[in-house]
């Protein structure tokens, strides 16, 4: 009996259907009027979504413009799960419709944080001793 591993890459089939499925939620967020004070005038970036295999969970990694009030913008999201989802329904054409979870998207941060990191004297001077060899 072989044992299944966890840490698969996602199949052709999840990553066409979280493209399809991000593609809608940018269309639906530019469309339509949420009702949630916390989203009032905010524009919502989303980066990434990757669906579970069975493609009925959808983790969305999104973060506000501008990358104020993160964790509250993630909280608004999740709190109109259920108005995106019905809409999603409408401009897809899935079997089922995923359930979508909304989470930070810390890409961003993680790659200032290391460009500082590069930019360090001590860091660049080391770089540079690598490129000169």
């Amino acid at each position: 009996m072989t044992k299944k591993s966890k840490n698969k890459p996602p199949s052709q089939r999840q990553l066409r259907a979280g493209e399809l499925v991000r593609h809608a939620l940018v269309e639906i967020l530019a469309r339509e009027e949420l009702r949630d004070k916390d989203l009032k005038g905010v524009s919502v970036t989303i980066s990434e979504v990757r669906c579970s295999p069975d493609l009925r969970h959808a983790h969305v990694y999104c973060s506000p413009l501008g990358g104020q009030n993160v964790e509250q913008v993630v909280a608004a999201l999740s709190r109109c799960t259920r108005f995106l989802g019905g809409r999603l329904s409408s401009y897809m054409t899935m079997k089922f419709t995923p359930r979508l979870h909304f989470e930070a998207d810390l890409s961003f941060e993680t790659a200032n944080a290391m460009n500082e990191l590069f930019q360090q004297p001590q860091v660049a001077r080391d770089l540079e001793k690598d490129q000169n060899e």
